[in-house]
């Protein structure tokens, strides 16, 4: 078992080396091949051991060496497979290999195609060091990693500078949140003289509930999780990270990279049970973030941009769900999220190859004809997010609201209508991109087609998972031994005592009903906007009211510009301004001592005489002095 450990880490690793060293001078099908089975190896190694698992096995702890010791703390270079780790391994490798498979076609035409595959490699190696590490150590490695490959796929076609400056932000902003991060791993370590999970876990009694101290390593672990997974106010990266490649926005901004701040809250649970006061502050910066992006998506032009808001929000679902001790909801969304948002952004790559590059809607329109595996596979993606049943989305999203709902129907009257938005803007992507008639160019027009196999393939794997992937964890009132398969799979790892009220069968299926007639209205109403009375989406300039609120984002980046970024700018160009001073300052004393030393050297020549004339008019002069002042 141990070696099959080995395998799933050191797979993606060896594929890293091999295209980083020799693909240059390899051919691109043995780079994109290569990349891409050493993937699914690792996930059918993956499968492999979950198919002999239980939601009663132990963790499996497989020791690499003994790293360092300091202050009676030991630390393990070791790795951790359990339920937990299990799931998040399976979504990476498994959906990792399909977005692997998908830009072989997307990337064929492009020079940096080795160093992209190498890139893909190296992240997703990152990412199962994050999820399989046995203590926060190993996983704050992988969590730099990550946050390292994101900067070099984000800014993969760094010739432009705004996808320069696009990867600068992502990474500044991630650093900000590594930083909280660092700071709760180091007062584990202090507080439990431990950084490995189930020491942790064992120690975590001797906190006070609610205490300064509990509060402060959760808070400070929360930090970290709101700039990986972009919550308020870490949050503006993500839609920017829109200008990398679009598998990367598959991969790393939907379904792998961005869900490591939901496993970091989930994997620390026996913490945060310990310190309800900040799972409200979590619930309540989920919500707010939920909303702020629904808002801002319902007009955006841009294809990737809609998305990357939508995934935003869809992460702000999860934190809800976290805040409201509903684990098993929130890791649920987490997985049927990864299947349906990966796929549409799979979607919106096929979208673009097809439009020549061109990604702002209001030029796309009719195309449900000219790409339709595309476009079927597309729309099952946004009839899942937007919550139409059976499909996945639809199940994971009603699990969290029922949560709610039982906690307080306030957060659930919210959470709906953040819901409701996300049916707005998906129904009116969907119908503004392939509904209609074709408003791009000729050019355009003239090159439409469908995607070639290696791209379509991996859509129609996701869509079907987006249209399945909602049986992991069906309601309870489906019967014992049909449904709560992941609440079973996931609750060994939980702290014993999370207790959620229950809410009676009447009141869930009110509930369930009402979610279903919003969505089915919602997709009517927006339908006989932008189809039938065919609305089109109008330039940013051109919105009033709260649509340009929307269109530009409530100008949040350009507070941020205002009051963050213009400030630091002038206090870097206040010191330069001081260090150009001081460098004068200590030029002028050593031009100084220079001309100094030049000039005194001419006393310096060898000559006994000179040296006697100048004595004698010394003394001369002091004799001088002494007279006159007697």
């Amino acid at each position: 078992m141990e070696n099959l450990v080995y395998a799933i880490i050191l797979l993606p690793l060896f594929g890293f080396v091999i295209n980083g060293l020799f693909g240059k001078f390899l051919p691109k099908i043995f780079v994109g091949a290569l990349a891409t089975l050493v993937v699914f190896a690792a996930f059918l190694i993956s499968l492999n051991i979950f198919l002999g698992f239980t939601d009663h096995s132990a963790p499996i702890i497989v020791k690499a060496f003994e790293w360092f010791t300091v202050a009676g703390v030991q630390v393990n270079f070791g790795f951790q497979v359990d339920q937990l780790s299990l799931m998040m391994m399976m979504i990476i490798t498994g959906i990792g290999s399909l977005i692997h498979l998908y830009s072989i076609g997307y990337m064929s035409h492009d020079k940096g195609f080795y160093k992209f595959f190498t890139y893909l490699n190296l992240f997703i190696f990152s990412m199962l060091l994050l999820v399989m590490g046995s203590n926060y150590l190993i996983l704050f490695i992988g969590w730099e990693g990550v946050g390292l490959c994101s900067y070099l796929l984000i800014g993969f076609w760094y010739q432009n500078q705004e996808y320069g400056k696009a990867a600068r932000k992502a990474f500044i902003m991630n650093r900000i949140g590594d930083l909280g991060l660092l700071l709760g791993i180091f007062l584990i370590a202090n507080q439990t003289n431990a950084v490995d999970y189930l020491s942790v876990a064992q120690n975590a009694s001797k906190f006070e509930i609610d205490g300064v101290v509990i509060m402060f390593i959760t808070l400070s672990l929360f930090i970290g999780a709101m700039g990986k997974s972009a919550q308020i106010p870490l949050f503006t990266w993500l839609p920017d990270a829109m200008a990398g490649p679009t598998p990367v926005s598959a991969l790393i901004h939907a379904a792998t990279m961005v869900t490591a701040g939901i496993y970091l809250v989930v994997r620390s649970n026996f913490l945060y049970h310990l310190a309800p006061s900040t799972l409200d502050f979590i619930l309540y910066i989920g919500l707010a973030t939920s909303l702020v992006a629904a808002f801002i998506g319902l007009r955006q032009n841009d294809i990737k941009k809609v998305l990357a808001y939508s995934t935003v929000s869809q992460l702000g679902f999860m934190f809800i769900a976290l805040g409201a001790e509903a684990y098993t909801s929130a890791m649920f969304h987490l997985m049927t999220h990864a299947f349906f948002k990966a796929l549409l952004f799979l979607g919106a790559g096929s979208v673009i190859h097809a439009m020549s590059g061109e990604q702002d809607m209001r030029f796309m329109g009719g195309l449900k004809s000219k790409i339709p595996v595309t476009y079927w596979t597309f729309l099952i993606g946004t009839l899942a997010i937007a919550g139409i049943p059976p499909l996945s989305g639809m199940v994971s999203k009603d699990e969290i609201l029922t949560a709610l709902w039982a906690k307080s129907p306030i957060v659930w009257a919210i959470t709906l209508f953040s819901a409701a938005l996300t049916g707005i803007y998906m129904f009116r992507l969907l119908f503004l991109t392939f509904f209609g008639t074709f408003r791009g160019t000729e050019e355009q027009k003239h090159h439409l087609h469908e995607s070639p196999i290696s791209m379509t393939l991996p859509l129609v794997v996701l869509a079907v998972l987006s249209v399945v992937g909602g049986f992991f964890n069906l309601p309870h009132f489906i019967g014992e031994g049909n449904s709560q398969k992941l609440s079973h799979w996931l609750h060994q790892i939980y702290v014993p005592g999370i207790a959620h009220p229950e809410i009676e069968f009447g009141t869930e299926m009110i509930l369930l009903a009402l979610t279903i007639v919003m969505v089915a209205v919602i997709f009517f109403v927006v339908r006989n906007i932008y189809v039938t009375k065919k609305k089109m989406a109008l330039p940013e300039e051109e919105y009033k009211g709260l649509e340009r609120l929307s269109a530009k984002k409530l100008f949040i980046d350009e507070f941020y510009d205002a009051t963050i970024v213009k400030p630091v700018e002038g206090l870097g160009k206040g010191t330069s301004m001081f260090d150009k001073i001081l460098d004068k300052f200590f030029n002028f004393v050593g031009i100084g001592a220079v001309d100094s030393g030049k000039a005194f050297k001419k006393f310096q020549n060898g000559n006994v005489e000179n040296y006697v004339l100048i004595m004698s008019l010394a003394i001369g002069l002091i004799l001088i002095v002494n007279f006159i002042l007697q």
